[in-house]
């Protein structure tokens, strides 16, 4: 099978779905407003110039999903996808999605976002296959840490190859559009890099490797 790999955030999404969910939990009082706005902003930015601490993040990040009740998050999961991703979904994202699923390719979503924010979002835009960041869970509710490691940086050809391993299909090639230089150690796995609207770094790396570059937006 033609495997073919889509990032997520700013790639399908005209943003960041992790970093607007955190504003969206302050917007609707869940977290102080300022502080976890100001922390989010942060981190983003560490994300942006890839220095992000995985581990760091996740003790900040999730830890309003283990104080809170988990029918009260999916509560506000649903009025967020429709308020805040809807919005965010890219007609051409769609066009490219339904180009490859009219190929009969394998179509996944792999992302460093946790699956409980990308769960809905891959079933909003109809893709089967979703790898992500994976969430404890006690007793049906969240603990606030990561199963295994995040979905981030070179760990996402990790679980990409877990994936795998549980698909049990033969590959004969793959794709992965992304427009982040977080995810270099994938593109250079695969054998078909394509660039999204990449970021700067991204951009100057693809230009020198003659990969493809692409725009969405």
């Amino acid at each position: 099978m033609n495997l073919i790999l889509f990032d997520l955030d700013n790639t399908l999404l005209k943003g960041d779905s992790d970093y607007e969910w955190g504003n969206y939990l302050a917007e609707i009082g869940v977290v102080d407003k300022k502080t976890y706005t100001e922390k989010n902003a942060y981190f983003f930015s560490q994300y942006q110039e890839g220095t992000l601490d995985p581990n760091e993040y996740a003790k900040f990040s999730y830890e309003p999903l283990a104080k809170n009740k988990y029918q009260d998050l999916i509560a506000w999961r649903n009025n967020f996808i429709e308020k805040k991703i809807r919005p965010m979904i890219l007609p051409k994202a769609i066009e490219l999605l339904d180009r490859h699923r009219n190929h009969q390719d394998t179509l996944a979503i792999i992302t460093s976002t946790n699956k409980f924010i990308t769960e809905p979002i891959a079933n909003e835009l109809n893709v089967d296959h979703l790898i992500a960041t994976e969430l404890e869970m006690q007793n049906g509710e969240f603990t606030g840490k990561i199963i295994g490691h995040a979905c981030f940086q070179e760990n996402k050809i990790n679980c990409l190859n877990s994936w795998l391993e549980k698909v049990d299909e033969k590959i004969e090639s793959t794709w992965f559009y992304t427009d982040s230089y977080n995810d270099l150690p994938l593109l250079e796995h695969v054998t078909n890099p394509v660039v999204v609207d990449a970021d700067q770094r991204l951009s100057e790396h693809a230009n020198k490797k003659g990969w493809q570059k692409i725009s969405l937006r």
